[in-house]
């Protein structure tokens, strides 16, 4: 790990340097690029720096132990040195993650898409409370959402919710909610107090540009419509929705939350950019829809990453068997009590690979 941690400090070193040259200025494409590394960099150096100076200052307080003859001082050195060795022990640990490979679009902002699976409305009405969380959660941390397109369930709720999100790492704090996820509690409907269980996709795409993936514009159809639903008044009074269809992989993005035919063509290009370039990522299948499958599933109710049950206010996630009875404070935006522990177990994972021979 030190060997690494050596190389990465030189690297550091060597693009600060490189940024410095007037010709590296002047050409902003590499320009950028090298000020990315250096930031990427950075917080890894000033931690192993710290890191090395706590191990001098380690050794400074044992020789102050070992010559020292005033027994206040020697105790003062005593209690630093018991927690300089508490606070190296972290900071290694510290260290052992940051140097973890990392995912090319922990960076990147996100497409959110939710939408019922089993369980008909109330489906559909666990696919708008379980939308709140997300935006709850992204408000506690500072991003911005905003909802590209909506589409009303029969009796409230909805059919489909798609939003991006922007902020700091959103896709690393949020890549690991792609799945089914399952909920438990008796609807308003049931008159004997049985406890039904519905299902929801959720799909999380790092955001594209159109630098990330190639799109043919003569491969698409785009069509325009009057807006309907909720949407706010006069949405409908002129052709502003939008449908773009992929033909090649028979991909549809509709768009009717603007009231702008142009804005809401941006919003659907951009989800048709994050769809394509997640199946260029992962190399699995041949189109979008398949893609897409392969990340929330069929909707069956056996399919789940997650169950909320709402009798016994539990959340239970299956993939690090991990239970928490804080269901309440889920629902209200508190995702961290579920998202820290799934970074943390992934982080593991990854440093048992690492570290095999």
């Amino acid at each position: 790990m030190f060997d690494r941690l050596e190389s990465v400090e030189q690297r550091y070193q060597q693009v600060r340097h490189d940024l410095e040259n007037p010709t590296v200025a002047s050409d902003q494409k590499r320009y950028r690029t090298l000020m990315k590394e250096v930031s990427d960099l950075g917080p890894i150096v000033e931690l192993y720096r710290r890191f090395r100076k706590m191990k001098a200052d380690r050794e400074d307080a044992r020789e102050m132990i070992n010559s020292e003859t005033d027994p206040t001082m020697k105790e003062m050195a005593k209690e630093e040195l018991a927690q300089l060795e508490k606070d190296l022990v972290i900071t290694e640990e510290e260290l052992k993650i940051a140097i973890l490979p990392k995912d090319p679009n922990d960076d990147k902002n996100i497409i959110l898409e939710i939408r019922p699976g089993a369980g008909g409305d109330e489906a559909a009405l666990f696919t708008d409370e379980l939308f709140r969380a997300y935006a709850l959660y992204a408000s506690n941390q500072g991003w911005k959402v905003d909802i590209m397109s909506r589409t009303e369930g029969n009796v409230g709720g909805a059919k489909e919710v798609i939003a991006s999100i922007e902020g700091d790492k959103v896709f690393s704090r949020l890549k690991h909610e792609s799945g089914v996820h399952r909920v438990q509690r008796v609807p308003k409907t049931e008159t004997q107090g049985r406890v039904h269980t519905s299902t929801v996709t959720v799909a999380v795409l790092p955001e594209a540009e159109e630098v990330d993936v190639k799109i043919n514009p003569n491969d698409l159809q785009i069509d325009v419509y009057r807006s309907s639903g909720a949407g706010g008044q006069s949405v409908n009074t002129t052709d502003s929705a939008v449908r773009i269809t992929h033909l090649p992989t028979g991909t549809v993005v509709t768009c009717q939350d603007e009231r702008s035919q142009l804005k809401n063509k941006a919003k659907a290009m951009k989800v048709l950019y994050s769809r394509m370039k997640a199946v260029e990522d992962e190399k699995m299948v041949k189109n979008a829809s398949d893609a897409r499958l392969s990340q929330i599933g069929t909707g069956d109710r056996s399919e789940r990453i997650r169950t909320y049950n709402f009798p016994q206010s539990r959340v239970t996630d299956h993939r690090i068997g991990l239970t928490v009875h804080q269901l309440d404070d889920v629902m209200k935006g508190s995702m961290q009590i579920l998202v820290d522990p799934l970074i943390a177990h992934h982080q593991a994972e990854l440093m048992k690979t690492e570290t095999k021979p």
